[in-house]
C-alpha cells in the first residue's frame, strides 16, 4: 500500500520560510519533551503516586494555561470577540503566554490563516491534508495534533495576518519578554510547591507535576481541537470546513471543543450554543462584564445561528 502523500499546496501570501534549525527546535520542544514528560508522569504515578499539594498546583496551572489560551489568546486577541481594560487585557495575555505555545503574535497569526483556510490547501494543521481514506486521515490527525511543527516549513507571517497585534506595545513588550514568561511558567509551580512544603523536595515534585506534566497536557489537550474537534463529532451549523462539536475536548479545554459554532461565527464570545453545552470560558468572559471589566462582548445572535442551522440542513 502506498503511503499517503500530502497534497501540494499552492503558495499562500502571509507565510515565511523556516529554517531546519527552527524547525528542530519546535520538534524538540513541542513534540518530543511533551511525549517525554507524559511517559515520566505515568511512571511517577505507577511507582510513587501523586499528593494532594501537587495536584492542586498542577490544577491551578492547569486552569489558568487553559483559560489564558481560550479566552486571552483566542477569543480576545485572536478573534476580538470582547474589548477589556487594559490591566485585563495584559493579564489575560500573560496567562495565555504560560501556557507555553509560543508568542501571542505568532499563535494568533497561524490561527487567524487557519481560519481563512479551514481543512482546504494554506490551513497550516487540517487532519484532511493527505486525503480521507483511513489511512490518509491517520497520518492527517497526526499532522494536525504534533506533526506540523516540523514538517511545515513556512509559517504564518505576523505582519500579514496580525497587523493590530504588532500595533500594541503591551503585545510587543510581551513578545519580547516572552522567555521570561516561559521561566515563569515553570519557576512559579515550583516556588509555591516549595514554600507550601519548606522543602526542596516540595519544590521538585511541584515543578514537575505543576510545571512539565502540566505544560504536557495542556498542549495535547489544546491540540485535540486541531485533530480531533475536525474530524469527528457533531455539526449542527452550516460551515466550510469540518470543524465539530466534541465534548470531551471541549470539557478539558474549558468550551474551545464546541468548535462547529466557532468556525460559523469565529468573533462569537460563546462557542457553546447549543443546549447542555457548558463553555467555562463564556462563563469567565461574562464574569468580567458583569464585573465592568470587558465590554462590547459579541454574544451569540439568534437570527445568524438560525440562518447557519438552515444552511447545515440544506
Amino acid at each position: 500500500m502506498s503511503t499517503p502523500t500530502r497534497r501540494p499546496e499552492p503558495p499562500v501570501t502571509g507565510t515565511v520560510a523556516v529554517s531546519t534549525g527552527r524547525r528542530t527546535a519546535y520538534l524538540l520542544v513541542l513534540v518530543v519533551l511533551p511525549l517525554l514528560a507524559l511517559a515520566a508522569a505515568v511512571a511517577v504515578v505507577w511507582g510513587r503516586g501523586i499528593g494532594p499539594r501537587d495536584v492542586v498546583i498542577a490544577a491551578v496551572m492547569y486552569a489558568v494555561s487553559i483559560f489564558g489560551i481560550s479566552v486571552g489568546y483566542h477569543r480576545l486577541l485572536t478573534h476580538r470577540s470582547f474589548r477589556c481594560r487594559r490591566p485585563l487585557r495584559i493579564a489575560l495575555a500573560v496567562a495565555g503566554g504560560l501556557a507555553l505555545q509560543g508568542p501571542v503574535t505568532l499563535w494568533a497569526a497561524e490561527h487567524r490563516r487557519h481560519h481563512k483556510y479551514a481543512d482546504r490547501p494554506g490551513d497550516p494543521h487540517s487532519p484532511w491534508a493527505y486525503g480521507e481514506d483511513g489511512r490518509a486521515l491517520l497520518r492527517g490527525l497526526a499532522h494536525a495534533h504534533v506533526g506540523w511543527f516540523y514538517t511545515a516549513r513556512r509559517r504564518s507571517d505576523r505582519r500579514h495576518w496580525v497587523p493590530d497585534l504588532l500595533a500594541d506595545p503591551d503585545i510587543r513588550r510581551l513578545d519580547a519578554l516572552y522567555p521570561v514568561t516561559v521561566a515563569a511558567s515553570f519557576l512559579l509551580p515550583a516556588a509555591v510547591g516549595g514554600l507550601w512544603s519548606g522543602s526542596w523536595a516540595g519544590m521538585w515534585t511541584a515543578l514537575f507535576w505543576g510545571g512539565l506534566v502540566r505544560y504536557a497536557v495542556v498542549h495535547h489537550v489544546t491540540w485535540s481541537v486541531n485533530s480531533i474537534a475536525h474530524t469527528f463529532g457533531d455539526r449542527e451549523f452550516g460551515t466550510r470546513d469540518r470543524s465539530s462539536d466534541v465534548w470531551w475536548v471541549a470539557l478539558l479545554t474549558f468550551g474551545e471543543g464546541w468548535h462547529n459554532w466557532h468556525h460559523a461565527d469565529p468573533t462569537c464570545a460563546r462557542h457553546g450554543v447549543r443546549k447542555g453545552q457548558l463553555d467555562a470560558s463564556a462563563r469567565l468572559i461574562r464574569l468580567f462584564e458583569r464585573a465592568g471589566w470587558a465590554f462590547d462582548v459579541r454574544w451569540p445572535d439568534p437570527r445568524r445561528m438560525a440562518a447557519r442551522r438552515s444552511q447545515a440542513a440544506d
